[in-house]
This record gives structure tokens, C-alpha cells and sequence, in this order.
């Protein structure tokens, strides 16, 4: 990076132009690219974060990770990283639970990174994609006779309040197993709107 660009993305805007719900408008930026990592400041000091989703000349609308609580237009600081998203990536994340950040939220140490790796990745060639052929039994009769799953399979699930999406969920965590293969099988599991209740058991 040049002593230019260096210079650029080390200063400090606090031209923020309106915040409407999740987004904030950003004016008089500078070499400000799709998907950047933005670090704000709050009036009140705190620190959040956030990432472009879209550029103009000198204008950027950020997404604000965080909530835009508390935001406003006089006060409110923003840097822009220079880089994309990435999270650090481990064997000792298995079995560990993290924020939406890739941060530790179950009390246990900071992840010491075997790679820094950016959360988009490259676009899948669906011609160069293995068979699928790993049998995953969930032990949910629907899904292992109707909605049969594979080993690397995603599996959403789309639910309402009172429905026991939670026991569902759950249960196949618990269960699901890759039959006729005795190579290590794990469960990434990533939820969103459910309760604190929820997630804590």
C-alpha cells in the first residue's frame, strides 16, 4: 500500500449524513471500496463496526454491524479499515461458541489463528463439486426420507414463535451422524432471532 493510500485510510470522517435503520451514509470519503470493514466511534465512546455496501464518489453507505442506537450525525466517527471482513479460523473453534464477529462467547480464551481467512471466498464451481454421496442420518424421519442430506449439505430451518424450532434444531446436532464412514463429522450450527433463553441451553 502506498504512503498515499496509507494516509487515506488513516483519517477520520465525521461527515456522517443521516442514519436510517441498520445503515449510515458517509460523505467527502476517500478510495473507499465494496465490502470494506468500518470502525465506528459512538458519541458515547463506544466502539462498533461495520462494512460498506455500497460506493459512490465520495459517498459510502455503510452497514452498522451493531445497531445505529445512539448514532448521530455531529459526533459519530468513522474510520475505514482498508480490508475486507475476515475471521480467524482454528481446530480449537470446535466445540466453542462465537458472535456474529468470530468473537469467543463462551468464556473461553481468544482463539490463537492458524489462518486469517476472508468470510466471502471464492465462488463455487458447481461442475467441479464432488458427488455427493454421504448419507447424513439426522434421525428425523421426514428429512432422512423426504429431504435427504449429504456431508457439506446446508440445512435451514424457518420457523415462528411458539414452534419448537429449537428442539429440532437440537435434536439433530445431537444426532446427525455420517453413516458407513468413520472419519471425524462435525455440526456447524448458526442461528439468528432466537432468544437469549434459547441460546443458552
Amino acid at each position: 500500500m502506498s504512503e498515499q493510500a496509507k494516509d487515506i485510510k488513516s483519517r477520520e470522517y465525521r461527515s456522517v449524513t443521516q442514519v436510517a435503520g441498520p445503515l449510515m451514509i458517509v460523505e467527502g470519503v476517500e478510495e473507499v471500496a465494496y465490502g470494506e470493514v468500518v470502525h465506528i466511534r459512538t458519541p458515547g465512546g463506544d466502539n462498533r463496526m461495520g462494512q460498506v455496501l455500497e460506493s459512490q464518489e465520495n459517498v459510502a453507505i455503510v452497514q452498522v454491524f451493531e445497531g445505529t442506537r445512539g448514532l448521530d450525525t455531529d459526533q459519530t466517527r468513522v474510520r475505514f479499515a482498508g480490508d475486507i471482513m475476515r475471521i480467524s479460523l482454528s481446530k480449537e473453534m470446535l466445540g466453542r461458541s462465537f458472535d456474529g464477529l468470530g468473537r469467543p462467547i463462551d468464556g473461553g480464551p481468544e482463539i490463537i489463528p492458524e489462518a486469517r481467512l476472508s468470510i466471502t471466498g471464492a465462488a463455487i464451481n458447481p461442475t467441479a463439486r464432488a458427488y455427493p454421496n454421504e448419507f447424513i442420518q439426522t434421525g428425523i424421519s421426514t428429512i432422512d426420507g423426504m429431504n435427504t442430506l449429504v456431508r457439506g449439505q446446508k440445512l435451514p430451518i424457518f420457523s415462528g414463535s411458539g414452534l419448537p424450532h429449537n428442539e429440532l434444531a437440537a435434536q439433530i446436532a445431537r444426532q446427525a451422524t455420517v453413516l458407513g464412514s468413520k472419519e471425524p463429522f462435525s455440526v456447524i450450527f448458526a442461528a439468528m432471532g432466537i432468544t437469549h433463553e434459547e441460546a443458552n441451553l
